[in-house]
């Protein structure tokens, strides 16, 4: 019934699998027939502390019962809290608080080019971004997005994007002259196929935009909180952005996105520039808050660390076992296998034929299977993925 449902009255825009999910426990999912998934995905990177995770659970179901919602023309604790606790683990100074991570992009876009402009430097709009990132898909995100194939159909986008070659400096320079107000990146590209920074590079992108007084955005969407072994992906090379987004697993399932900036860069905003109807409610920041300090806790980043750089291993002896297997890459939890798929299956067959065998995986671009579990995942579910997938590689040698 609930798929009749779904296909009768729900816009076609997924491609659903399976049955309708009705629980999840940790790193386990359940259908309305009773199978049991292993979840290697974590609703693309949201549920960073596994499903239901009592903690957060017991923080949503205390504010839902004392204060919901009362709009951004009043004070809440809750938002108040996670601010300060969001500013005091970062470099940033201030929070802006959305619904989610195209809206954090979102205003993140608007401040770069307010920021200049508040100045009287109206010429300096421009945005350069990368090829092949990601960054939302309301028009000034999708605009920014850097892949030709989501944007079919959405012409005209907005003006003042470039996109240069990820990981290429000189291609940067090239493009970044006096009308460029901000280079917005991911310090891994998710969608993009799982490619992380080279160190090397990204220190140089941060020096170029300090040298030519251009503000420096990371999207941290998918990579922040936790997913790449540190609280945010950018601590891992020592670079610092004037601007960050963040979203998805911030609080673990419950809608919220956040723009982190300096106070200087902050200061492109000011009274009714910009709002948010439902951005940091009681409701999210509270749960939010219970995340920031679970994921925060000692030990907890250094496993991630540990079980990325395990799940990694397994999978590079994939690899060396298989020719189908091009290669390994990502960054603490966040991996991604690219595939040959001149012969044999595709990405999407071979994340199907898991997805019958009991886990959840992810395949973009049609030739790279995305592995992006709770990081509470253990080294046992760890193995039994690797285990069918290394049955099902054996099938296409």
């Amino acid at each position: 019934m609930n798929i009749e449902l779904t296909q009768d009255h729900v816009f076609q825009t997924y491609a659903r699998q399976g049955r309708p999910f009705v629980k999840g426990e940790g790193v386990m999912l359940y259908d309305d027939q009773g199978n049991e998934y292993i979840d290697f995905l974590a609703g693309i990177a949201v549920c960073n502390l596994g499903h239901c995770h009592p903690d957060i659970t017991a923080a949503i179901a205390a504010q839902a019962g004392t204060l919901v919602h009362v709009s951004n023309l009043f004070y809440t604790a809750p938002q108040a809290e996670l601010a300060r606790s969001l500013t005091e683990k970062s470099f940033a100074d201030r929070v802006f608080f959305s619904n989610s991570g195209a809206e954090a992009n979102e205003a993140a876009i608007k401040l770069a080019r307010r920021f200049f402009q508040a100045k009287g430097e109206a010429h300096r709009f421009k945005i350069i971004t990368m090829k092949q990132s990601f960054h939302g898909r309301t028009m000034a995100t999708l605009s920014a997005t850097g892949q030709d194939k989501i944007k079919k159909g959405f012409y005209p986008l907005l003006e003042g994007f470039v996109h240069v070659p990820f990981n290429d400096i000189e291609a940067l320079k090239s493009a970044l002259d006096d009308t460029v107000c901000a280079v917005m990146m991911e310090p891994v590209q998710g969608e993009g196929g799982v490619i992380p920074c080279d160190s090397e590079y990204l220190e140089s992108v941060r020096q170029l935009c300090t040298d030519t007084g251009t503000l420096l955005i990371f999207d941290e969407i998918q990579t922040g909180m936790g997913r790449c072994g540190t609280l945010f992906a950018h601590e891992s090379y020592g670079v610092t952005p004037d601007i960050m987004t963040l979203a998805k697993a911030l609080a673990n399932g419950v809608p919220i996105g956040a723009m982190l900036a300096t106070e200087a860069a902050a200061s492109g905003f000011d009274v009714g520039s910009h709002g948010s109807t439902f951005g940091g409610t009681p409701l999210a920041t509270a749960a939010a808050l219970g995340v920031v300090r679970l994921i925060s806790e000692d030990g907890f980043l250094a496993s991630v660390c540990e079980k990325g750089a395990y799940f990694m291993a397994q999978l590079n002896g994939l690899k060396e076992k298989h020719k189908k297997v091009v290669d390994v890459r990502g960054k603490g939890l966040l991996i991604g296998m690219e595939l040959d798929v001149s012969k044999g299956k595709t990405a999407s067959e071979l994340m199907s034929e898991c997805f019958k065998k009991g886990f959840i995986i992810n395949a973009i671009q049609d030739k790279i299977l995305r592995f992006a579990p709770p990081l509470i995942i253990g080294t046992a579910e760890i193995n039994q993925l690797v285990a069918v997938l290394d049955s099902l590689l054996a099938g296409e040698d």
